[in-house]
């Protein structure tokens, strides 16, 4: 297969525009001489015509009278703002968690027992010859319903 030459555009663009522009000069010149006759027309008419055929001032005043007044469009009612859900907040509260090699929770303590949760992680990678650790857990407080009827 052979392959197809890519055409250059602007050869062909070229030869397009030099043919537009003959064909406009052939028309050009029969289009010039009717608008030529046209402007020669409107000369020797009287001066107060002109003025009505172009829609002088004169004219222009009893239009506005008789065509009838456009009415307003009724306003669009204002849409209603959307309602944004805020998510709730929960409190939260931060303890610290025991942790065992399978990242798995095996005891809490809260945040000032720091000491005793090190001192249990220590204990148990004694007795169980396995990582443990400490890490902090923040935990949601629930608070109770009879609070929030009393707010």
């Amino acid at each position: 297969m052979a392959r197809k030459r890519t055409q250059n555009y602007r050869e062909l663009r070229a030869d397009f525009d030099e043919e537009e522009v003959a064909r406009d000069d052939e028309e050009g010149d029969e289009e010039g001489d009717e608008d030529e006759d046209e402007d020669e027309d409107e000369e020797e008419a009287a001066p107060g015509a002109a003025a009505e055929a172009e829609g002088g001032e004169e004219g222009e005043e009893g239009d506005d009278e008789e065509a009838p007044k456009k009415k307003k469009p009724k306003a669009k009612p204002k849409p209603k703002p959307k309602r944004t859900r805020v998510a709730k907040v929960t409190r939260m509260r931060l303890t610290w968690g025991v942790f065992n090699n399978s990242n798995q929770m095996v005891k809490d303590f809260d945040y000032p027992q720091k000491a005793e949760a090190e001192a249990h992680a220590a204990k148990l990678m004694a007795e169980k010859k396995s990582t443990h650790f400490v890490q902090p857990v923040k935990v949601a407080i629930e608070e109770k319903k009879e609070d929030k009827k009393e707010k």
